[in-house]
């Protein structure tokens, strides 16, 4: 076996021997980094899937970015980690401000960003398949994650929009042009900071910036192995036709005057 080679026990993916062990126990790999705001509600459910052995297994750390919370969203999330930036400025903060100032706080080599309200389907696989990326494959910079709807209250409306929303992404990546769902997005840091994080200037749309910038100089590959599931809350509101409309008015100014359509990102809760 090469020195450089992952370990595979029963199955699992485990830290490379050729680590020091000090290292390996607290040099973390992959910074996961969930922007949140008035997610009271859901923030315990969406941050106890994070369990502390599964992080250290694969040598990643939890990180949150709340945009200025006002209920109890950031007294919860100390339960599960310490490493919490709260925006306390007086305006209005942006997703894409909240994700560059959770990066601020984060050491691995590869960041993922993925929403409050957004979980991966089983999420040791999840880390065990971003962990053999990071560390044995650098033909992408970047990784546009399957999105789905939660399974116990997706309908077949869903089942279609995502399929044909997910091939979408799919081929605008085939094509060159970098697409990828805010919902979770996974980009190595040095092609982050190279392509200057995202724009916190645009309040919508901010995702497909980043991917169509990453795509300038990286590739950015769509993966089936890994999904996640998001809640439909926006759909249930205000339906497809408005949502994917506003998603589309967003690309179109974001791809041809570098701003976003929309003012302001209603967050749903």
């Amino acid at each position: 076996m090469r020195q450089d080679t992952l370990i595979l026990e029963k199955n699992k993916v485990i830290a490379p021997s050729f680590l020091p062990k000090q290292e390996r126990d607290e040099k973390p790999l992959i910074s996961i980094i969930i922007p949140v705001l008035q997610e009271e509600k859901i923030i315990e459910h969406t941050l106890s899937i994070y369990r502390e052995e599964l992080l250290r297994q694969f040598r990643a750390e939890l990180i949150v970015s709340d945009g200025g919370s006002l209920d109890r969203t950031v007294e919860l999330a100390k339960k599960f980690t310490q490493k919490i930036v709260v925006h306390n400025g007086n305006y209005r903060q942006t997703i894409a401000e909240g994700r560059n100032k959770g990066v601020l706080l984060a050491k691995g080599e590869v960041l993922v960003f993925i929403n409050g309200d957004t979980f991966p389907f089983d999420l040791e696989k999840f880390l065990s398949f971003v962990y053999k990326w990071a560390l044995t494959d650098n033909s992408a910079g970047a990784l546009a994650v399957k999105v789905r709807g939660f399974p116990n209250e997706e309908n077949l409306k869903d089942r279609i929009f995502y399929f044909l929303h997910n091939n979408y992404v799919r081929l605008l990546n085939a094509l060159g042009i970098g697409m990828g769902r805010g919902e979770c997005q996974i980009v190595r840091r040095e092609d982050f900071e190279k392509a200057g994080g995202y724009n916190p200037q645009i309040s919508a749309g901010e995702d497909f910036d980043l991917f169509r910038r990453l795509s300038k100089f990286t590739k950015i590959r769509f993966v089936d192995e890994i999904w996640v599931y998001e809640s439909p809350r926006r759909f249930r509101k205000y339906g497809y036709i408005k949502t994917v409309g506003k998603w589309l008015l967003n690309g179109f100014f974001v791809m041809f005057y570098g701003r976003s359509y929309s003012d302001y990102w209603e967050p749903i809760r």
